[in-house]
């Protein structure tokens, strides 16, 4: 290989192949360093269970990577990419064999929530109507000038609540505010935390808008046409390779860093100035996921009907069963009845398992680092809904927090998203700096979700990063 580059990336996730784009786009030569043997860093699939079940490593639906401001430009149909939209695109079964359901129209949602169809209407319609525009702001670097100020401050006074006191204030009848409590626990963060209701809204928006879909033949497909599409532009890939020391690259104008703050240390912690390197040991990673993949020999027998025709569900009951559940989590225990996230791609996608079997992906929220096994009460909560699920189990896959940092260095403790998303990491992400993406070294920037907007496989980190980068060494806007 050569020993000078335009430009090295390292860590080859959604977000790493988004800067590795953005540059090669601009005709550069750019190197993409990966960890591990397959690129997509949380958007990876293999066969964990039996052979011919294919299951997802890290992220399974992709509202934001079919929503994506950048992804949405790229041409990743011609490199394999199909997705797939399930009838519903979420569903939140209740006791008693009802469900509250998010459908892609905002009216048919609206008018199964009874007494609450109004106050659903209002909050959603007038931002799913403008939903591009308020997904090219919400997913811009926090200091930003606004191009729609107008959408982003209708959003941004519902948004900056938490969930809790949202659903309170609008909602009135069980159905809506556990479907809204549901999709704003994505948050890992207390439902009473300001700002957790912004998950709610962006998600719930985007199930409207552009649905919550899956990748034909898993998350990996994703991640390989995004690779595809790099290397057509000219880059070179190197996986299997574990950079220990910045030093061990190739020479290069620019070097894009998709790690957390703490991989940055270890690779660089002596070459940091003493405050930078203090703010990054202060970094808050957040809650960790527990984990279970499951081989299936029918479909799940859920009690509402509607449950069988989505992709998704969110399995806790009602708002208030879930704020308890995501507060002990966040108070460093282990809920008998967790917040349960669970995925069943094969339904919709017959590549995922053999013919008449199928798929479950679920997890749920536990403290950082758990060695807690929550498969039981991940169970109970799939049983609560679906009775007989249990007797439908060939095979499953068990992956505590530490399993999953281990695929993915980046899963610090089982955390997601970059580390906490509340207020405070929202705008020193990941430290109070004006450009979040330069670090003090010169020449590397970092791109992963511990910078803005955050997670989710949206490759918006990397893309801002790289246009950083362009400014600051290659002197293109």
């Amino acid at each position: 290989m050569p020993d000078r580059y335009d430009a090295v990336v390292v860590g080859a996730g959604p977000n790493g192949l988004a800067a590795a784009i953005a540059l090669a786009r601009e005709g550069l030569s750019v190197l993409l360093v990966e960890a591990n043997e397959a690129v997509g860093g949380a958007a990876r699939s293999a066969a964990l269970t039996r052979p011919g079940f294919v299951h997802d490593l890290g992220s399974a639906i992709h509202p934001m990577g079919i929503g994506s401001p950048f992804f949405r430009r790229l041409p990743l149909g011609r490199y394999g990419l199909e997705w797939v939209h399930p009838a519903v695109p979420l569903a939140h079964p209740l006791d008693g064999g009802a469900a509250a359901v998010l459908r892609r129209s905002v009216e048919v949602t609206a008018a199964a929530l009874g007494s609450d169809a109004a106050a659903y209407r209002a909050l959603m319609a007038p931002l799913v109507d403008h939903w591009q525009a308020l997904l090219d702001e919400i997913l811009q670097p926090v200091l930003h000038v606004p191009r729609h100020p107008f959408v982003l401050a209708r959003f941004g006074l519902q948004a900056i609540r938490s969930a809790r006191g949202l659903a309170d204030a609008r909602f009135s009848t069980e159905a809506a505010r556990a479907l809204f409590a549901g999709i704003a626990a994505h948050s890992t963060l207390r439902l009473e935390q300001p700002a957790s209701a912004a998950f709610g809204l962006v998600l719930g928006v985007l199930g409207h808008a552009v649905g919550w879909p899956l990748p034909r033949g898993g998350a990996q497909a994703l991640a390989d046409a995004l690779v595809a599409y790099f290397k057509d532009l000219g880059g070179t890939v190197e996986t299997g390779r574990r950079v220990r020391d910045l030093r061990e690259l190739p020479a290069a104008r620019a070097v894009l860093l998709d790690l957390t703050p703490r991989q940055l240390l270890r690779l660089a912690g002596d070459r940091l100035p003493p405050l930078y390197r203090a703010r990054l040991e202060r970094y808050r990673y957040g809650w960790g996921v527990f984990k279970v993949d499951y081989a299936l020999d029918g479909p799940i027998p859920w009690a509402a009907p509607a449950c069988a025709q989505a992709g998704t569900l969110h399995l806790g009951g009602t708002l208030e069963e879930i704020a308890a559940a995501e507060h002990a989590v966040g108070a460093g225990r282990h809920p008998a009845r967790p917040y349960v996230l669970l995925a069943q791609h094969s339904l919709f996608d017959p590549t995922r398992a053999p013919e008449g079997h199928h798929t479950a992906w679920a997890y749920c929220h536990v403290p950082q680092g758990s060695a807690h096994n929550m498969r039981p009460a991940i169970e109970a909560q799939i049983e609560r809904f679906a009775p007989g699920f249990q007797d439908r189990v060939l095979d499953a896959h068990v992956s505590f927090p530490a399993d999953l940092e281990g695929q993915n260095a980046n899963l610090i403790g089982g955390t997601i998203n970059g580390g906490t998303l509340d207020l405070g990491q929202l705008v020193a992400r990941p430290v109070p700096t004006p450009s979040p993406y330069r670090t003090p070294l010169d020449g590397v920037y970092l791109c992963s979700s511990s910078t803005p907007p955050g997670g989710g496989v949206h490759g918006m980190c990397g893309f801002h990063a790289a246009r950083t980068a362009l400014r600051d060494r290659f002197e293109r806007g």
